[in-house]
């Protein structure tokens, strides 16, 4: 593979829907007012996050080392997988070919400096169709619009899509705002599990789940990567498994 630069079809149609969303925005949409609040923002967005400006740099330059790297390698990887990191955390996402490719770009990326851990959430299988990346994209903006309109702090959460799994990174100021984000992102429609690698500060207080389930109705069952049931609050729109991983 060449050296030069590489547009992934995910982070295109990524953008594509930015930019529909930020033209729906001048009736009134919220999906263009979570645009333009992460496009106005810039480095005053990345300031407000608990890992600051310099953080959101060194993760940038990681980013950016890793794709390079695979590039390097010939791994013939780029155009089907994500590389998102939080505070030299790195979150691999997409599709890889077989069982040897997804292993050996998580390789790579160990190899990387500044690079504290790597979660290789790679599925083996085919690329995502336009339509699957184009629905991915949309439960982002989705979530990304919950989170900001609620009191999570939505700045300090990454959030990554594919095939319907939502992957969320970042830190959370307390327990019961990640109960309160990944239970917001359960309910968007379309979503079939949601994982999480967000790591609650040190010295945050443990706490509950922020809903409350109406009175008379019955727990929604899910359940954690141990397989024992969680009991959450119920919603009218379907809700998908919570894996919490132990970081």
């Amino acid at each position: 593979m060449g050296g030069g630069p590489l547009i992934r079809p995910g982070s295109y149609l990524r953008w594509l829907a930015l930019g529909l969303g930020l033209t729906a925005g001048l009736s009134g949409c919220p999906l263009a007012i979570v645009g333009g609040l992460g496009a106005a923002g810039g480095a005053g967005y990345a300031a407000n996050q608990e890992r600051g400006v310099q953080g959101s740099v060194n993760d940038f330059t990681i980013k950016t080392n890793i794709e390079t790297a695979w590039n390097k390698a010939d791994l013939a990887i780029l155009p089907t997988s994500n590389v998102t990191v939080y505070e030299g955390r790195v979150l691999l996402t997409g599709t890889a070919a077989n069982p040897q490719r997804k292993d050996e770009a998580a390789e790579i990326a160990k190899t990387i400096p500044g690079v504290k851990v790597v979660y290789n959430e790679i599925q083996l299988g085919q690329p995502e169709s336009v339509w699957r990346s184009t629905k991915d994209a949309w439960i982002t903006s989705e979530i990304r619009s919950s989170l900001v309109f609620s009191d999570v702090r939505s700045v300090n959460y990454t959030i990554e899509t594919a095939d319907g799994s939502v992957y969320l990174i970042g830190s959370a100021r307390s327990q019961a705002e990640l109960d309160h984000a990944t239970n917001l992102a359960r309910r968007v429609a379309g979503v079939k599990r949601v994982v999480s690698y967000v790591e609650v500060r040190p010295g945050a207080p443990p706490g509950t789940q922020l809903a409350e389930p109406a009175a008379g109705a019955p727990p929604t069952a899910v359940t954690n990567p141990s397989g024992s049931p969680v009991e959450t609050s119920p919603s009218a729109a379907p809700t998908a498994p919570v894996e919490v991983q132990k970081l």
